[in-house]
């Protein structure tokens, strides 16, 4: 919490002098009931006494000016908001890499459940784009906040051969490009996250796409998905053929662009990190007057201060 009018907080003095003054007063009283009371006749006349509830709605009343105080300085706070047109293009590597079955029960239906998790916690107002990639980049969804028409097209993700993660970049930077500016020209914001398990194999390479992105202020966060020993086969050749992950380019174009760079080795892994991301992607943290929090509370204090003094003494304080 931040205060915009710190110097308004000098009434909270006001509130000290008053405690001072309440107690000032109470041990006052104190001792001039000690000299001038007969205590033993005060204790058969009036055996019950209110004691600390005597003080307990001045406590309230004090506990309320300060509230009020603290609302007179503008206290805010940080708040979580949700992103109006924000974008972000999930990238998938369908190459046939991704029919090892090292994650299972395989690659794909791995990644087919990590996305559609995705899409299930990111916020409604949240422009999602589809694109898949093995030798080209395919725009398969252009972003929308139609959930289930990106949902249909993951169930539809196909295999095929080699591996353009350069693309990949590039066909999601065309996606973003089709979300149409602010009014005023504000750039929409917008981000890619992309999922691979190999080395890019065709199509330009990763740097210029890495400079891309980076030109068009795109952070890239990459997911290496996979492990180290996962292996395919090819029909026609019963000689198994590895398709390590290649962590290291990944997580270069993540540090590049800015972006976050994460590891998964298992399906279960991949489906945390996409909830992850999906529940925090298209927010932004801002800073929101919460003047009425101290206010209502100002006012629950001086209800309660009221409803006590009544109840207990017959009388408001």
């Amino acid at each position: 919490m931040s205060i915009t009018e710190p110097l308004r907080l000098v009434g909270l003095v006001v509130v000290l002098v008053g405690v001072a003054t309440y107690l000032i007063l109470q041990s006052r009283r104190r001792q001039y009931t000690l000299r001038f009371t007969n205590v033993d006749l005060l204790s058969t006349v009036a055996p019950k006494r209110p004691g600390w509830r005597r003080h307990l709605p001045a406590g309230l009343f004090l506990v309320a000016l300060a509230l009020l105080v603290v609302a007179w300085a503008g206290p805010t706070a940080p708040v979580t908001v949700p992103v109006e047109r924000a974008t972000v293009v999930l990238a998938i590597d369908v190459s046939l890499s991704m029919q090892a079955t090292d994650v299972e029960p395989d690659r794909l239906a791995a990644a087919r459940s990590a996305a559609l998790d995705f899409l299930e916690v990111a916020p409604p107002e949240l422009n999602v784009g589809l694109v898949t990639f093995s030798g080209v980049a395919t725009i398969a969804v252009p972003p929308t906040t139609d959930r289930d028409l990106v949902a249909d097209a993951v169930q539809r993700l196909q295999l095929a051969e080699r591996t353009a993660t350069g693309e990949a970049i590039f066909a999601s930077l065309d996606a973003i490009s089709l979300v149409p500016p602010d009014p005023d020209g504000t750039r929409v914001p917008a981000a890619i996250v992309l999922m691979s398990d190999g080395a890019t194999t065709a199509g330009r390479p990763n740097e210029e796409a890495v400079a891309a992105a980076v030109e068009a202020q795109v952070p890239v966060t990459t997911v290496a998905f996979g492990t180290d020993e996962g292996s395919i086969t090819i029909p026609g050749d019963p000689t198994p053929v590895p398709v390590p992950v290649d962590r290291a380019a990944l997580e270069e174009i993540a540090t590049e662009t800015g972006g976050e760079y994460y590891s998964a080795v298992t399906s279960e892994e991949l489906e945390n990190i996409y909830v992850d991301l999906g529940s925090s992607m298209g927010y932004t943290t801002e800073e929101a007057e919460i003047t009425g929090w101290f206010v209502g509370g100002a006012l629950v204090f001086l209800v309660a201060t009221g409803a006590l003094s009544l109840a207990w003494f017959s009388r408001l304080p």
